[in-house]
C-alpha cells in the first residue's frame, strides 16, 4: 500500500445493484484510499452477481457471505481484513458523499483525534428534508448516548464513523444487525483513552420507496443496546 493510501473503507452492502457501483467508484476517486473492502451479505437482487462479473481496481477486495447476517456481521467481516491506518464504514447507497471522507480523516492524520464521527445534523451541510419521526427517534438515542456516556455527540446514528486501527483493535463486534451502530458508540464512548470529533457532513437520505432500510424496530434495539453496553463492566 502506497504510504500515501492510509485510509480502508469497509462497505458492507445488501440487495443495492442499483447504487453499488456508483459508490464504489466515487470512493476510489480518493488518493488517499489504500484498499476498499466489499461485503455482500447474502444479496439476493443480483448485487452479487454483479459485483462477480465487474473488473475492479486492484484495490478492491469482495467478501460475500452465502445468507444475509445484517450490517454487524458485514463489518465483522470487512474489519477482520483491514491493513490501512484509518478505517471508514461507508454504506452501500448513495446517502452520504465519500469526498468528505478527505475533511473527516484530517484531525486523525493532524493527531488530534483518534476518532471521527460525520455529523448530518450539526448544520452547515445539505440535508435532505424528509421523516421527521426517524429524525426525532435519532435524537432521543443521541440523546441517550450522551447521558449515559457522557458525550456530546449530535448524531449517534451517522453510518460515517471514521476511527485508527489501534481503536479498531480494541472493539470485538457482538451485533449482527443494525444494532451495530449504537454497540460501535457505546465502546468507544466507554473507552476514555479515545479522543472523539465530529465533522459535519452532507446527507442525501433516501425515503422507504427508494430503498432506505432501517425503521422505528432498529431504534428499540438501539435503545437496549446503549444501555446494555453500559451497565457491562
Amino acid at each position: 500500500m502506497n504510504p500515501e493510501q492510509v485510509l480502508s473503507v469497509v462497505i458492507p452492502v445488501y440487495n443495492e445493484k442499483t447504487t453499488i457501483l456508483p459508490i464504489i467508484a466515487k470512493v476510489l476517486k480518493l488518493p488517499f484510499v489504500g484498499e476498499v473492502l466489499v461485503v455482500d451479505d447474502g444479496s439476493t437482487d443480483g448485487t452479487r452477481e454483479i459485483l462477480r462479473a465487474t473488473s475492479f481496481d486492484d484495490r478492491v477486495r469482495l467478501f460475500f457471505h452465502e445468507r444475509n447476517q445484517g450490517k454487524g456481521a458485514a463489518l465483522r467481516t470487512g474489519f477482520g481484513h483491514v491493513s490501512g491506518a484509518i478505517v471508514a464504514i461507508q454504506d452501500a447507497d448513495l446517502e452520504y458523499d465519500p469526498g468528505e471522507f478527505a475533511e473527516m480523516i484530517r484531525p486523525i492524520r493532524d493527531g488530534v483525534a483518534d476518532v471521527v464521527y460525520g455529523s448530518r445534523l450539526s448544520g452547515g451541510k445539505p440535508q435532505r428534508v424528509h421523516l421527521f419521526w426517524h429524525r426525532m427517534g435519532n435524537n432521543f438515542l443521541t440523546f441517550l448516548t450522551d447521558l449515559l456516556y457522557n458525550t456530546t455527540l449530535s448524531d449517534m446514528e451517522t453510518c460515517y464513523k471514521v476511527f485508527t486501527k489501534e481503536v479498531l483493535a480494541t472493539i470485538r463486534i457482538e451485533s449482527d444487525d443494525f444494532s451495530v451502530e449504537p454497540e460501535l458508540t457505546a465502546k468507544i464512548c466507554k473507552n476514555k483513552r479515545w479522543r472523539i470529533y465530529e465533522i459535519p457532513i452532507s446527507y442525501y437520505g433516501r425515503s422507504y420507496a427508494e430503498g432506505k432500510k432501517i425503521t422505528w424496530r432498529h431504534g428499540i434495539s438501539a435503545l437496549w443496546t446503549l444501555l446494555k453496553y453500559r451497565l457491562r463492566d
